[in-house]
């Protein structure tokens, strides 16, 4: 405890310039800043130069960059023509070295499932995927979802999507039925692909089930595509729309070339459906040639990606994380990708080190909700593994605290390596804010410093700018080439959202302070969105979840510090006139939100409660309620606008009862 202190009071962490064939692309905080003053300056300049030295055009822009926060509109290398897919592999492929380099090193939870892809293999896959496709009749501007565990066909999928100009929408395993159902409504999907299962903790769990049952109440899903992850036959339930991938793959003429489709920069790449404080997910998309070459540099910029590296991004592909840090960034650069399907502590708690050590992993991209986890586990797990091959260490998801930077710096960068401290949302595409390794010097829990291009702002309620050390709302002043362009089907909603509360800028609704040095310190969420290990979830979907439900009347979710997943769902139930609180009621409802949404929205507290605390007017004060769950109950603030105080109290005892304190 004590070398924390200490580490804490020094505050910063320095590190030697790297020499000879190891120089960081940029290795020191001048170099930084003269660039970032021309990003700022030379917006045209700067992105261009970056789109050229990044990316393989079919015909280079007309104009590069333009924006107006107020209508709002978002263009980046209009008139460019360029394919995804073509720059993650064709262009790979010229180079004997790249061509026949690994491009994913797959590892499956059970340890005799190892699968390597060089770069002309996933090319061979990704060409035969895309025939698929296009033989049930996808063409450009078709959507396609993908409901799919971490193996290499998941990554096929995607790419080949790119390659014929679908937009994919891929939609995280851990969902459940109806919120897969939902996204794929919204987005108006004509094929579904999917998987029979996935091993998870020693188990296996289906995924089969949930994708049938979504796709018997979609009609807009012609067929489904359905790989077998078990070995073992597969019953379809749906014999006329479903299909096997074995089945399918069996066709030569699936193997021939498919040529890429020309799209152009804002043509869609990918909708993305990420929580918001509405009650409905709102799919974000990204158009393809801004976000590819904003993956690109941040990937090579923030993670000094070299051809020789291993990087390991352990995000799921469901969430931007997996898409621009596990796919198309490393992909785009030559790198080569490691991915593993399991947990971090099974069979045991080493078991992401010992996977490090034997694949020589190089990059490491976790979140800090995984770190605090294993710091619980002790510090001689990663004692016992050879972690000498890592160089660059980044977190993401959530602000990483003091403690957990320090533990994962110490313990698996052996105190010689970066912390690379990313903040950005599915909304940006990638970084905004975060040190560049071997350049910025690293305070642990700051994001640090922007990147190029990237001009941050902390605004107060009022729309003036705050203090130095004042926290406020985290707005962006300008446009970068990797921003979402809209949400799905909803023009007005993205406006809403991220344009009209301080007009001229982007909304990010996190709240931070900046320090007397410029460093961005990330305050956590400001909206109706609880981050539960990294995982943004809206507590208006969990509250409509749970009203569907026939005992409940009313609810209301908050978050709850949590030591591990960085918040937890705490869920104030309202029964309706007949029911009783009951341990089994709670069960049951447990059960209800895990249907309905997923295990990743699993409530970890339900209280039940005669009312909730409302103003005369009949809105929930939230704040009250979060400070409860919270374990605060002396300082609530004003309670004078409640129409019923009381509530309060019968809120505060029951609270008690449950914690026992």
């Amino acid at each position: 405890m004590a070398e924390i202190e200490a580490l804490l009071k020094e505050e910063r962490i320095f590190y030697p310039p790297q020499e000879g064939k190891d120089q960081a692309f940029i290795s020191s905080k001048y170099q930084y800043e003269q660039i970032y003053e021309y990003s700022l300056r030379d917006p045209d300049g700067f992105w261009s130069e970056r789109a050229k030295e990044l990316i393989t055009w079919f015909k280079y822009w007309e104009r590069t960059c333009y924006w107006d926060f107020h209508k709002p509109e978002i263009r980046f290398f209009e008139g460019g023509k360029l394919n995804a897919s073509y720059n993650c592999l064709d262009r790979h492929l010229a180079n004997p070295e790249t061509k026949n380099k690994a491009a994913i090193i797959w590892q499956g939870e059970p340890d005799k499932d190892v699968r390597v892809l060089t770069y002309q293999m996933l090319h061979d896959e990704v060409c035969r995927f895309a025939n698929i496709l296009k033989s049930l009749g996808v063409k450009k501007g078709d959507r396609v979802a993908i409901y799919m565990p971490m193996m290499p066909e998941a990554v096929a999928a995607m790419l080949a999507c790119a390659r014929i100009g679908a937009i994919h929408s891929v939609v995280f395993g851990g969902f459940s039925a109806e919120a897969l159902k939902s996204r794929i409504l919204d987005a108006g999907a004509k094929i579904l692909i999917t998987a029979d299962g996935t091993y998870r903790g020693g188990r296996k769990i289906p995924l089969l089930p949930n994708a049938e049952t979504a796709v018997a109440e979609c009609d807009c899903i012609e067929k489904y595509i359905v790989i077998n992850r078990f070995g073992e036959p597969i019953q379809l339930s749906d014999p006329k729309r479903g299909l096997l991938y074995e089945e399918l793959i069996k066709n030569p003429d699936f193997a021939k070339f498919c040529p890429c489709e020309e799209m152009d920069a804002e043509d869609v790449l990918f909708i993305l459906y990420t929580s918001g404080s509405t009650g409905k997910p709102k799919g974000i998309f990204h158009t393809t040639g801004g976000y590819m070459v904003y993956v690109a540099h941040t990937t090579q910029w923030v993670f000094d990606l070299k051809p020789e590296d291993i990087f390991w991004c352990t995000a799921d592909i469901g969430w931007i994380t997996g898409h621009s840090y596990g796919v198309y960034g490393p992909l785009a650069l030559g790198g080569t990708v490691f991915m593993y399907e399991g947990v971090p502590t099974y069979p045991n708690p080493g078991r992401w080190w010992e996977l490090v050590d034997r694949y020589k992993v190089t990059i490491f991209y976790t979140a800090p909700t995984v770190i605090r986890a294993l710091m619980r586990e002790g510090e001689e797990w990663p004692a016992k593994y050879d972690l000498s091959t890592l160089r660059i260490l980044g977190t993401v998801g959530e602000p990483i605290n003091p403690e957990a930077w320090i533990w994962y710096h110490k313990n698996i960068g052996k105190g010689r390596i970066p912390v690379v401290d990313t903040w950005w949302q599915t909304e940006t595409g990638g970084h905004l804010i975060s040190p560049l390794p071997y350049a910025i010097p690293q305070k642990p829990g700051s994001a640090t410093l922007p990147l190029p291009g990237i001009e941050p702002v902390i605004l107060r309620a009022d729309g003036t700018p705050a203090d130095v050390n004042e926290g406020g709302h985290l707005c962006l002043k300008r446009a970068w080439p990797g921003m979402a362009r809209g949400v799905w089907g909803d023009p007005q909603k993205f406006k809403e959202i991220y344009f009209s509360r301080f007009p001229g800028y982007y909304l990010t609704g996190d709240g931070a302070r900046v320090d007397e040095d410029g460093y961005f310190w990330i305050m956590g969420r400001l909206d109706d969105v609880i981050n539960v290990s990294g995982h943004r979830i809206g507590t208006m979907e969990l509250e409509s979840a749970f009203v569907a439900h026939p005992a409940v009347a009313e609810a209301a979710v908050v978050g709850m510090p949590h030591d591990i997943k960085g918040e937890a769902i705490y869920a104030y139930i309202v029964l309706k006139e007949g029911y009783q609180p009951s341990e089994e009621l709670r069960k049951e409802l447990v059960q209800h939100i895990r249907k309905e949404i997923g295990p990743v929205a699993t409530p970890d507290v339900i209280q039940f409660t005669s009312g909730l605390p409302k103003t005369r007017s009949g809105k929930i004060m939230r704040r009250i309620l979060r400070k409860i769950a919270a374990g605060v109950y002396d300082d609530l603030g004003d309670t004078s606008t409640l129409a019923d105080p009381s509530v309060v109290d019968e809120i505060i005892q029951g609270r008690k009862a449950l914690f026992g304190k």
